[in-house]
């Protein structure tokens, strides 16, 4: 269990001491999230610091140090990090096992506070630059044969030692590896190492001249190349074992070929893994094969190490279809982009953009990076980052200098995006190496790098099933002893045994399956941090929503005109003249519905305008005052009819705000305004209810008859109104005590509390938003709640993958150990059956890739 230590001071600048109630709130944020086991404050006195700080508790296998830190800045305020962090791929990583022991290699290095290196290469790497600098881990990992491949722009150098070095940390402490670590404010943070790299690093595309499987005398193809020697070598040598007259050196000779070209690879990684003092599955068929040798049992020998080594080629085959699903992210940035710059326009790097620079995009282009459209209108295909089959309509901004922060999702542009039909001026809003695709492409790369909850099962299965095998075998070894047979036959049992119990199936079963339910969630634009939010979101049985934005479309409509006096476009000419005159978002909606209903007649005119704060306006029309607001007005004025009340009353209680609208003496009717459902918020949550979701509550702010009324429209079968965002905090953990496991979906700002509270945290519109991509458990990043169906069942479907993958691999080594042991099944059947069991459970896995939600 590795522990963190931050400053309070720095997580919360303005507290008054450690007793402070913002310290409890903070503790309470981050003592439920999944892999966090402890929060607890340590005093100044205690530590010999300068002031308290902060120990979290956390299991690196779940959560990253650096999502640690993320959530604490979060429910803080700034963390100075002294830590730098690297994500990115290394090449030669063979398989899951393999990429274990790496792991567990780099763990160990002066420095390196946790490493994670998933079976697909993705490794998400944490270490103090206060000991060890991220150049110098680039060259530990060539020594290693494991080459860290980081993102760079198009013809920048491969080779890390070419690249400049990260700054180093000038205020160096000793820093006990794997002990607290105390968060000073003269540290670095990842961004230096984002310099050292050119840019956030993300995965390579398959044909950008990096290559993840392991290299060789034959190139990345060796391991391939060696197997089919194997087998050429053990079926020759088998065929000319029947020629007459041939001497039997011949045939021998063959096989001793075939024990090299398939044990080459299989001792190099036993050799790894007795360096680390273990024994892993790889050995254990070292063993075996050596064992059949020595009975003179060659051809076996042969054909295990065969058998074995195809597997793994095989296995690396399969593995790289979901790896390369991944890694196809990156292909979808563009390498250039034509930019105009005092007044000249030309075709530049990606990575030379800056802030604030005018791109040109071309009809059916990618657009180079992420900013706001300043001239031009037109479709985009934003399917790429956010899975929306539809190309959404971009406008300009009204004004091309107004502020990119504040423009609207129809005039906000993602890199990666393809252009339509027309030509499009972009202002840029962000770096490349900060893009919504770069952070997007980061983050898959670190959920490949977390365990799941059966990950980390296999993983202690494996830790005493393996010893428990060599136990077995060295028992039978000696069976002769009680049994009446021969040593040889004692021994070539036992041989049989250890092929038998390799659990080579059980180790590549989760993160095959894992890998590719990721990928498979991204392509769709949906975002999976990791195996355990793949698989909690299917167990879930409640979930919780946001309203505004998230069940409704997130601003009002106007949806209720009731005519008291006179016609409905007299009452809609005086409404929306004087609402025009206001530019509160209730008006707005006004003006647009009214002008809807009544066209382009000419509207009266309205003098002596004036706003009544919390209440609504008073102006002039046709020399008569005109009154429009809430009954709060009217009852001020004491002109509040009972009929006005109770029609205003039967609005409000359907989820309307009404506003009343008189002119002079005379009330003219009342226009009910509303944020509206979204069109497929009832169909969303119908689709949810079939999949078995027994509980749909929706936790707002907003007043208990309007969450009511939005419920009825939705199909929710819970609303809770009226509440603040820590009521809504103390809703989810009531929530999760009811249920076991509960979902909150929100916009990832305003509910970041809540949804750090949750079992699941899922952003809404997640595409553009930092807060949302590194607040969420699971990011939809398009704008569409109709995904959120689609990842549940993309997880129950992983779940149920994951299980047939251990019953298959945990099946095949039950049955074949007391077969073996029986001396029914020789070591030829075991090794068909054990390398067969590991492909089925690796090809099931890559069924995730074609998954399609069920109409």
């Amino acid at each position: 269990m590795e522990k963190l230590q931050l400053d309070l001071p720095v997580l919360l600048p303005d507290l008054p001491d450690a007793r402070d109630q913002c310290v409890q709130r903070l503790m309470d944020l981050l003592d439920d999230r999944p892999g966090i086991d402890k929060v607890h404050v340590r005093s100044a006195e205690n530590n010999q610091s300068e002031g308290s700080q902060l120990c979290i508790h956390y299991d690196p296998r779940i959560i990253s140090l650096d999502r640690v830190q993320i959530l604490a800045r979060q429910a803080g305020a700034e963390i100075t990090q002294r830590y730098g962090h690297f994500v990115g791929y290394l090449s030669g990583i063979r398989h899951a096992r393999h990429a274990r022991t790496v792991s567990e290699q780099i763990g160990r290095w002066p420095g390196v506070l946790e490493a994670a290196v998933s079976a697909s290469g993705a490794i998400h790497m944490e270490f103090d630059q206060q000991e060890i600098q991220l150049t110098d881990l680039f060259d530990r990992l060539i020594q290693n044969d494991t080459p860290a491949q980081g993102h760079q722009q198009s013809d920048a150098p491969t080779n890390e030692k070419d690249l400049p070095p990260a700054p180093a940390d000038q205020h160096g402490h000793p820093h006990p590896e794997h002990e607290h670590a105390p968060g000073e404010k003269h540290s670095h943070s990842h961004e230096d190492n984002k310099k050292a790299l050119g840019g956030e690093a993300q995965a390579h595309s398959p044909g950008d001249g990096h290559n993840h499987e392991h290299g060789g005398i034959f190139g990345p193809n060796t391991e391939l190349i060696f197997a089919s020697l194997c087998a050429v070598c053990l079926g020759s040598g088998f065929g000319l074992s029947f020629v007459a007259g041939l001497p039997p050196w011949v045939s021998l000779s063959l096989y001793g070929l075939a024990y090299f070209f398939g044990g080459f690879f299989t001792a190099k990684e036993a050799v790894e893994t007795i360096r680390q003092g273990k024994f892993e599955i790889d050995f254990l068929m070292l063993v075996a094969a050596a064992g059949a040798g020595i009975l003179g049992e060659w051809a076996e020998g042969a054909l295990l190490l065969a058998l074995f080594s195809i597997g793994h080629a095989l296995e690396h085959y399969a593995m790289n279809r979901a790896r390369k699903s991944i890694a196809a992210l990156a292909d979808l940035s563009a390498k250039t982009a034509t930019v105009r710059r005092n007044g000249n326009t030309e075709e530049v790097d990606v990575s030379s953009l800056q802030v604030g620079d005018i791109i040109i995009v071309k009809p059916n282009s990618k657009i180079a990076a992420d900013g706001v459209v300043v001239k031009g209108t037109g479709p985009v295909n934003q399917a790429p980052i956010t899975g929306e089959s539809v190309p959404v309509d971009k406008v300009a901004l009204a004004d091309g200098d107004a502020d990119p922060t504040r423009a609207k999702p129809e005039s906000r542009v993602f890199a990666g995006t393809i252009n339509g039909t027309s030509v499009l001026e972009i202002k840029v809003s962000k770096a490349a190496q900060d893009s919504t695709l770069a952070r997007l492409i980061k983050l898959v790369n670190e959920a490949e790098s977390q365990q799941s909850p059966t990950q980390q099962f296999t993983d202690r299965f494996e830790r005493w099933f393996v010893p428990a095998v060599l136990i077995l075998v060295v028992a039978l070894c000696f069976a002769y002893l009680v049994v009446d047979e021969p040593f040889s036959v004692s021994f070539y049992r036992a041989m049989a045994v250890l092929v038998a119990a390799s659990p080579c199936a059980l180790a590549i079963s989760t993160p095959s399956a894992v890998l590719s339910g990721v990928a498979r969630a991204a392509r769709d634009g949906v975002l999976i941090k990791g195996g355990r939010p793949l698989e909690d979101l299917g167990e879930l049985t409640a979930v919780a929503f946001d309203k505004t934005g998230t069940l409704t479309q997130g601003k009002p409509k106007l949806t209720q005109v009731l005519i008291l006096s006179g016609t409905e476009e007299q009452l809609l000419r005086v409404a929306v003249a004087v609402e025009s005159q206001s530019d509160h978002p209730l008006a707005s909606a006004i003006v647009q519905g009214g002008k809807q209903k009544i066209g382009d007649k000419p509207l009266p005119e309205v003098k002596n305008i004036k706003a009544l704060t919390g209440r609504g306006l008073q102006a002039e029309v046709d020399g008569q005052p005109v009154y429009i607001g809430n009954k709060a007005l009217f009852e001020e004025q004491k002109t509040l009819t009972e009929e006005v009340r109770k029609r205003a009353d039967q609005l409000e209680a359907d989820g309307n705000t009404a506003m009343i609208v008189r002119q002079g003496e005379t009330f003219l009717g009342i226009v009910g305004v509303m944020d509206t459902p979204r069109p497929e918020a009832q169909h969303t949550l119908s689709d949810l209810k079939a999949l078995g979701i027994r509980r749909m509550i929706m936790l707002t702010g907003d007043n208990q008859r309007v969450a009511d009324a939005i419920a009825k429209q939705v199909g929710l079968t819970d609303a809770q109104g009226d509440l603040l965002p820590e009521a809504k905090v103390k809703a989810v953990q009531q929530l999760r005590e009811q249920e076991g496991k509960v979902a909150m979906v929100g916009d990832g700002v305003n509910d970041a509390p809540a949804m750090a509270k949750s079992t699941v945290g899922i952003a809404m519109g997640a595409a553009g938003s930092d807060v949302a991509l590194e607040t969420a458990d699971i990011a939809l990043l398009g704008d569409q709640l109709e995904k959120l169906p689609f990842a549940i069942g993309l997880s129950r479907a992983a779940r149920r993958i994951i299980r047939q993958n251990l019953y298959i691999s945990l099946g095949v080594v039950g049955v074949l150990i007391p077969l073996t042991i029986l001396g029914i099944a020789r070591i030829g059947p075991a090794v068909i059956a054990h390398e067969g069991s590991t492909l089925v459970v690796v090809f099931n896995a890559l069924r995730l890739l074609a998954y399609q939600q069920k109409k």
